[in-house]
């Protein structure tokens, strides 16, 4: 048994715009490390933080990680416990899956150092437990695709990996600005039409369907969010100008990334989503914000042992 182990998860894209809390993808890049400790006190402790633009709370309870090896720990009524460093490399507040990603590495961390590790599938619930300290809501559009790489559309309790053309390429770019969780949720508020929510399922499954299919026609109908976009877009300085660049550039849709305030877009080619990119980064530009884009198949990668 190895006295400690290190798991890197990737970044995410949280929602794909049509799948609010429930659909999600990896992409290659940035990720978050953490490094976990069998202890003998049966208990979790967070020994060490680095990394992160802001003070984050290393009692283990009100952490992502930390949360997520207590449920762990329960769930197996395992005599010993864990003590874990993260180490950040998402931006907070960014809509790139940071407090999931954290939360994701010490679990897949914690697991290969059980006498008997649990498949990935397993790890969920516990996922969606430690991310529920950071969001506030039990959703699994981050944490599913962490753990099982790609697309995942992820319920209250199961995980369905989504297949998609390994040529198909995502864009997503992050501007210099934070937009915390909790005030992204508290913009969705208030009364939606019924003829709103019909308009999205559609979009939902004409999106589903294009990834199994591999049809891009499919998708291109279907990447449009109609009700959670518009009520965030305000929160996001150059939105609409930083989402037309994409469009302009032939991107199947573009949305929100997560809570925000990241952009994504999806593109047939890689070429594709490198050229929408500088456009895209230019747009946040004009709009006072400096940025960083990332390239990656819309069929990122899991969560995995580095060390």
């Amino acid at each position: 048994m190895p006295h400690s182990i290190t798991a890197f998860a990737p970044a995410s894209v949280g929602n794909i715009g049509v799948g609010f809390d429930i659909l999600g993808h990896t992409f290659a890049g940035a990720g978050d490390r953490a490094t976990v400790r069998r202890i003998d006190a049966p208990e979790v402790r967070i020994a060490a933080i680095r990394g992160a633009t802001v003070e984050l709370p290393t009692q283990a309870e009100r952490n992502t990680a930390g949360a997520a090896l207590i449920a762990l720990r329960d769930a197996l009524a395992l005599p010993y416990g864990f003590e874990i460093e993260l180490d950040k490399g998402i931006p907070l507040g960014s809509g790139m899956g940071g407090s999931a990603a954290s939360c994701v590495a010490a679990l897949v961390a914690a697991n290969a150092l059980l006498d008997a590790p649990l498949d990935a599938l397993a790890l969920y619930p516990h996922a969606v437990t430690g991310e529920a300290v950071a969001s506030g809501g039990r959703h699994g559009d981050n944490v599913g695709p962490m753990l099982l790489g790609g697309i995942v559309l992820a319920t209250a309790d199961r995980c369905v990996p989504v297949p998609v053309p390994r040529e198909w390429h995502c864009v997503l770019v992050h501007p210099d600005a934070v937009l915390e969780t909790r005030r992204a949720r508290e913009a969705l508020k208030g009364a939606y039409e019924l003829k709103d929510f019909v308009a999205q399922s559609a979009n939902l499954a004409l999106v589903l369907a294009g990834c199994w299919r591999g049809d891009a026609a499919l998708v291109r109908a279907g990447l449009a969010d109609v009700l959670v976009e518009p009520r965030r877009a305000p929160l996001i300085a150059g939105f609409g100008a930083v989402k037309q660049a994409a469009l302009d550039h032939g991107a199947m849709g573009a949305s929100i990334s997560g809570a925000g305030p990241s952009v994504f877009a999806w593109f047939e080619t890689r070429d594709g989503a490198q050229a929408a990119g500088a456009a895209m980064q230019a747009a946040f530009a004009a709009a006072g914000f400096a940025s960083e884009a990332y390239v990656s198949p819309i069929a990122g990668p899991a969560a995995q042992v580095i060390a």
